[in-house]
């Protein structure tokens, strides 16, 4: 694990137990959130997953993601070590609008998050990242290839996202452990470099 990561297992912790921290992995409605959270973690993934009904006619776009019959209506929770000293809990957030509610509740206490966005449907990013930039957590953009195609630039998501030059974005494939390994890794890093900065800048 890099050193970032291994620096906040060490600062949470006096001893050499066994540290845990908890991650956001969130995103638009079928961004891939369940699928980034059951292909990385090392426990069964508790999901709360509903069958798509006529109330989401109308309401929910399929046109990307035709074949999507399920939607998670309360959260996805899974569990990964990245070392001996570090484990990360995850918690995948609803993409529904009308379960938005519950994010407040799912955020709370976690070191930062994972935005997920869909290049074919970058709009619906918007509403994730402005939640985050909102409450000052540090997260990272996965832009999830579904298809192994990258419709955008990383230049021009961020300047359609709208998202500082310092947050990082990067390419990712929910379905694959080591791609949504390597995005929480990429976070923790992030997370760890803005809890040192917001520290020096409170003893200046």
């Amino acid at each position: 694990m890099s050193n970032p990561a291994r620096q906040l297992a060490q600062q949470q912790s006096d001893s050499s137990t066994m540290t845990s921290a908890k991650i956001v992995v969130a995103g638009g409605f079928g961004a891939g959130k369940t699928t980034f959270v059951g292909s990385v973690s090392e426990i069964v993934p508790l999901t709360t997953e509903a069958m798509m009904t006529d109330a989401s006619t109308g309401i929910d776009d399929l046109a990307a993601t035709p074949d999507k019959q399920a939607t998670t209506v309360a959260m996805d929770f899974g569990r990964v070590s990245l070392d001996e000293d570090l484990i990360l809990y995850l918690f995948g957030t609803p993409g529904q609008q009308r379960f938005w509610f519950m994010w407040d509740d799912l955020v709370r206490g976690a070191i930062g998050a994972v935005v997920l966005a869909d290049t074919r449907r970058l709009a619906d990013s918007f509403a994730p990242v402005d939640f985050f930039e909102d409450r000052g957590l540090p997260y990272v953009v996965g832009l999830n290839t579904f298809d192994g195609v990258l419709r955008h630039e990383v230049d021009d998501v961020r300047e359609a996202l709208s998202v500082e030059p310092t947050v990082p974005i990067i390419r990712c494939d929910a379905r694959d452990r080591e791609s949504t390994k390597q995005s929480l890794i990429t976070l923790v890093e992030y997370a760890m470099k803005q809890w040192v900065a917001m520290n020096e800048s409170g003893h200046r």
